[in-house]
């Protein structure tokens, strides 16, 4: 089935449709999208699209965000959704340009809050400030997964590092997780550190990190009943490592279990749990597949 009524997409480099979430109320089915759009004021940015889905078809399509400012850069989108249920987060990359992922008046490197109708909610952690008021958190590179937590609901998202440095991060509200100033990768071809080092007062340290990179994408923490022995653990894809992430929490935050199918399905860019309780993949390339994966 081809959906239609999607809105324009600007397609080059790293952008295009990037992610798609489902929100259910009395009415039926909201349809959230991100996506790469054309800027008004020139180039491509990260938005934000919501519409009414009715049979194959998305009616009352809405742009409810749109970056400050967009790039010239095909480069770090993120464009990863969450949805609770009171309001939508947004991951944004740093669209190839570090300094702009500190920069407050710009969206670029941060994660938003909104509301499902696309409102700023008011207690967002920089209103007051001299700040874009839809910024919830900052510092990110190109953060490519993002999962709730099912006990704590606490926001968990990962990002990719340079060469090195690809992290996992809890998300709270307000705080600086770092990029470009600390990072645990280094310059690319290089090898020489970037920014400061891998610590800073007042930055976030990832819950983990991997050097070298894996290239992650995608993120899930597992519940179902069709792999009962995966059942409460995270799994990340991996583009560059060509495998799926198996990782389970620890006291002292997350650590890694095992590396699953390596280069059996190629790069996986999404992994996701479905409502049959089975483990989906969705890889990335020419010949794309969705993959299933459970006991039976």
């Amino acid at each position: 089935m081809t959906i239609s009524g999607l809105p324009p997409i600007a397609v080059n480099g790293q952008g295009g449709l990037f992610d798609v979430r489902l929100l259910r109320d009395d009415q039926g089915h909201w349809v959230y999208l991100s996506l790469a759009g054309p800027h008004p004021a020139g180039g491509m940015g990260t938005e934000l699209w919501r519409g009414r889905l009715v049979g194959d078809r998305i009616d009352a399509i809405n742009n409810l965000f749109r970056m400050r400012h967009g790039g010239t850069s095909g480069r770090h989108f993120g464009g990863r959704l969450a949805l609770d249920a009171s309001y939508v987060y947004l991951t944004i990359g740093d669209r190839g340009e570090p300094e702009r992922a500190q920069d407050l008046m710009d969206h670029a490197g941060s994660i938003i809050r909104l509301n499902h109708d696309g409102s700023v909610p008011t207690d967002n952690p920089f209103i007051g400030r001299q700040a874009l008021p839809e910024l919830y958190s900052i510092g990110h590179r190109n953060p490519q997964g993002a999962a709730f937590h099912p006990e704590t609901g606490e926001l968990w998202t990962h990002e990719h590092g340079p060469q090195g440095g690809d992290e996992i991060n809890r998300i709270s509200a307000g705080l600086n997780y770092g990029w470009p100033i600390i990072t645990y990768g280094r310059n690319y071809g290089l090898g020489t550190p970037i920014g400061e080092g891998t610590e800073k007062e007042g930055l976030e340290q990832p819950l983990l990190y991997w050097d070298p990179s894996i290239a992650p994408s995608g993120m899930a923490f597992y519940r179902g009943n069709a792999l009962p022995q995966w059942r409460n653990h995270w799994f990340v894809g991996a583009l560059k490592a060509q495998t799926l992430v198996k990782l389970s929490q620890t006291s002292n935050g997350i650590r890694q279990n095992e590396r699953l199918f390596r280069g059996e399905f190629g790069r996986i860019r999404d992994v996701r749990e479905g409502p049959d309780g089975a483990l989906y993949l969705l890889t990335d390339s020419a010949r794309g597949q969705l993959i299933r994966l459970s006991a039976d």
